[in-house]
Formats: structure tokens, C-alpha cells, sequence
């Protein structure tokens, strides 16, 4: 919460006209590899993209130091770690901006192209994914040298916290359909959230025969938001740590197998519903970082099917409705660790005395949610307080949303690099995958893409004027 507030906050005197940011690299689409960095602010093109791309990594370098420092990372191997992850993150992110990778339909001809696979620039968080998918399964090594700062639930909150500013200044020249997508996914993780716990917790108990212990957070693990909640209401039942760590790592290898997955389903059969494909990333891709990963990729995709149609989408609201979603979705991770611990402490696992405090939902409380909606109600207040700095705020979180970019791709890498299937498949995790695996694919996804469907049907984004 506090880094990605820090970056919106050295971003906004750009909105008064003070570039304190541009000199931040932005990577565009490109043919020549000389021409792929760029200062983000035309103020400082005759900075050197080696220069740009140095001190962005430097200003990035310095803000996580600061907060690994706080939670008490070991240094020496957490920023050593860290360069690596940078730079190779970056340098899939770039590699992802290839013209013949990333450029649209409709601009082909701009550039002198005749094809390309048009998955626009987020088609680096592909090649990080699968980058880091071959370091973690077939250089284990490497990973584990780089586990101390592969943090991919820190990096991908940062960068939602950030996010929250960019889709507040989008959501200025359309409050509507704001109000829209918030009501419509609160209504659907609720509605979604009382249905997935209960059968996968039913599933586990009745056909598989695992124990509360491991029901619980396996329930929260595979319906709710992943790895949080596994965590969380593992602490919540008071279950041995190995419980929610298994969890986890199943939620990591099956995000991955759905963000390679659904979004591409949702480009060939929901082009013609777009915030239906929002929402349904939300309520089926578990963990934060996959989800809204998901939901980037599929803003991308989406928006080039409509584009070979003829449909021009303003680009982010997809990724803003999963978003809205995943986060409606954390909000919730406190409260019902919090109703779990209740009923273990006063039901089933009672012992004499014992109270649960009221404080526990602050202290489970995922606190970048608060970063995101501040900077979001902050910047959309102001926008329609003072209609004329819609200009200057669109130019400071667009220096801000390069460092989104940034904190997205790592993940993307992270998350790969986390996904060691052999060692997961001889710690005995095979039969808690076929839970997985029948609940998620049974009706989990399923149920979320009609949740979606009944309460975003007819929503679109507005055009590109």
C-alpha cells in the first residue's frame, strides 16, 4: 500500500504542470530495438533510453528496499535477487512489444506490417510467465536463489494500488458506468462467494475425506482469493502451517493453467461481451496477481477481436471490472477468516475462556484494498470536482501506470518461477489437485462465468472517441 501510494504521489505535481516523473522509461511498440525505450514525458526525449531505463530501475530498487527493510527481508540476498528479477522481467516486457507480437489489427499499416498476432503490449506478461515458468521447473536452482525476492502477492497489490489512480481518471469521463460495474460486482462475488465455500467445503468432506483442518482453507483457497485466504483462514482454525502452504501452491500452479487459458476462451466466445469476460477472470482466476494478470491479457485480446471488427474499446475497462471484482473479493478475506475463527473457537475446537477479538478483522484486513480505493475515489473526486485537471491527472497517472508495468510483469515471472510441479507432486499433493481440479473446473468456473454473465450482460465499455 505505502510504495504504490509513494509512486502516485511523486507522479501527481505532474498534473500541475510539474514533470517530476518523466523521466521514467515507457516501452512501446517496436520494429528496432533502438526505438523500444523511451522517456514516458516528451519533456526529457533527449534523455538516453539507457539513462531512462537506469534510473527507473534505481527509483524502483529504492522503494522495495524501503518496505523489505520494514518487513524484515535478509538485504543483501532480497536486492541482489531483485535486480535479476528486474531485468529479466523487463526484458520480457519489451521482448512482449514486438510489432509482430503486440501490434493491433488496425495499425499494422502504421508500422509497415502485414500481420502480427495483436495481443498489444501485455503480451510481455506472457513471455514472463512462461520465462519463469521454465526457470522454476527445469533451473530449480535458480529459483530458489531468488525465492528471498520473488514476492509476487507484494508486487501485484503494489501495482493494483496503482492501478487505482489510472482507472480512477478513466472512470471521470464515465461515472455511470463506474457506479455500474461496482454495484453489479459486489452483488456478484457475494452471490458467488456463498456458493463456491460451501460445495467445495461439502466436496472435501463428504467424497474425499479430509478433515476440517484441511477442508476449511482449501474451501477458501479454491473459492475465495488463493493464496490469501488459504492463509488467512488457515490462521483463523489454527490449522498446522504445512495445511495452507499445500493449498497455496495449488492456487499458484492452476492460476497459471487459467491465465493461459481463459483469457484466450474468453477472446474466442465473449468478443461480443466484454465485461462478462472482465468479471468471469475475477470470480474463477484465483490469487490476486493471476487474476488481475487475467484480466489485463483479456482487455488486451478482447479489444483486438474488436478491433478486427471495426470496434474501437477504450482500453482498461475490462481490467478495471476484474479488478473491482478481485478486490470486492479481498474485502471479504477478514470478515470470513474472522466468522471462521468463531465458529472453530466457540463450535469446534471450543476451549474454556477463550474469546475471539474484534480487532482480528483489521489485523486480516488486506490493507492494500485501502490504497487502491483511496487513490481511486481520490483522483475520480477530483477529476469531477475540477473538470480541468482531467488533462494534468491523465498525465500523472499515466507516469504512475509505467510503474504498474513494471510491478504486473514481475509477477507475471514470479508467479512462474513459483510453480515447481515435480517437488509439489512428491510432497503427496495429488489428491488435494483432484479436489482442485473437480471443483474448479466441475462448476467453479462455470458458475462464474453465469454470475457474470447474469450481472454484466449488455455492459460495454465506452468507445475511443
Amino acid at each position: 500500500m505505502w510504495v504504490g501510494l509513494a509512486i502516485v504521489a511523486l507522479a501527481m505535481p505532474a498534473a500541475a504542470g510539474i514533470d517530476a516523473l518523466g523521466w521514467v522509461a515507457k516501452t512501446g511498440v517496436w520494429l528496432d530495438p533502438g526505438k523500444a525505450i523511451a522517456p514516458v514525458s516528451k519533456g526529457y526525449s533527449a534523455l538516453p533510453a539507457w539513462a531512462s531505463l537506469g534510473l527507473t530501475f534505481a527509483a524502483v530498487l529504492g522503494m522495495v528496499a524501503v518496505g523489505a527493510r520494514a518487513m524484515g527481508f535478509r538485504m543483501g540476498r532480497f536486492l541482489l535477487g531483485f535486480a535479476v528479477i528486474f531485468w529479466i522481467g523487463y526484458g520480457c516486457w519489451v521482448a512482449g512489444h514486438f510489432a509482430y507480437i503486440a501490434q493491433t489489427p488496425d495499425k499494422r499499416a502504421a508500422m509497415g506490417i502485414g500481420w502480427s498476432l495483436g495481443l498489444t503490449g501485455e503480451a510481455g506478461f506472457i513471455v514472463a510467465l512462461l520465462v519463469g515458468l521454465a526457470i522454476g521447473n527445469f533451473a530449480p536452482g535458480v529459483a530458489s536463489w531468488l525465492k528471498e525476492a520473488s514476492r509476487p502477492e507484494w508486487f501485484i497489490k503494489t501495482g493494483i494500488v496503482i492501478l487505482g489512480a489510472s482507472l480512477g481518471v478513466k472512470a471521470v469521463a464515465a461515472s455511470g458506468l463506474v457506479s455500474a460495474i461496482m454495484f453489479r460486482g459486489l452483488a456478484a462475488i457475494i452471490e458467488a462467494y456463498l456458493i463456491y465455500w460451501a460445495i467445495v467445503y461439502f466436496i472435501s468432506r463428504k467424497y474425499f475425506g479430509f478433515s476440517r483442518e484441511w477442508a476449511a482453507p482449501l474451501a477458501s483457497g479454491i473459492s475465495i482469493c488463493g493464496v490469501s485466504a488459504a492463509i488467512a483462514t488457515g490462521a483463523a482454525i489454527r490449522a498446522r502451517p504445512v495445511v495452507p502452504i499445500m493449498v497455496s501452491s495449488l492456487v499458484v500452479i492452476f492460476s497459471v493453467v487459467e491465465l493461459l487459458v481463459l483469457p484466450f476462451a474468453a477472446q474466442a466466445f465473449l468478443s461480443d461481451e466484454p465485461m462478462v469476460a472482465a468479471a468471469w477472470m475475477g470470480l474463477a482466476v484465483k490469487t490476486d496477481g493471476a487474476a488481475v494478470a487475467s484480466g489485463a491479457v483479456t482487455d488486451a485480446l478482447v479489444r483486438a477481436a474488436a478491433a478486427a471488427k471495426g470496434v474501437a474499446w477504450q482500453p482498461g475497462w475490462m481490467l478495471m471490472t476484474t479488478t473491482t471484482v478481485k478486490v470486492f473479493i479481498d474485502v471479504f478475506i477478514g470478515i470470513w477468516a474472522f466468522i471462521l475463527a468463531l465458529i472453530w473457537v466457540y463450535a469446534i475446537d471450543k476451549r474454556p475462556g477463550e474469546r475471539v477479538r474484534a480487532a482480528e478483522i483489521w489485523e486480516r484486513f488486506p490493507k492494500f484494498v485501502i490504497g487502491y480505493f483511496l487513490l481511486f475515489a481520490g483522483v475520480l473526486a477530483c477529476g469531477l470536482a475540477w473538470p480541468g485537471t482531467r488533462p494534468g491527472l491523465e498525465a500523472a497517472t499515466g507516469q504512475a501506470d509505467v510503474f504498474r508495468g513494471i510491478f504486473f510483469v514481475m509477477t507475471f515471472f514470479a508467479i512462474g518461477m513459483a510453480s515447481n510441479f515435480r517437488r509439489l507432486w512428491a510432497e503427496g499433493i495429488g489428491r488435494l489437485a483432484l479436489v482442485y481440479v473437480v471443483s474448479l473446473f466441475g462448476f467453479i468456473v462455470w458458475i462464474g462465468l453465469a454470475i457474470s454473465w447474469l450481472f454484466f450482460h449488455g455492459v460495454r465499455p465506452p468507445l475511443v472517441q
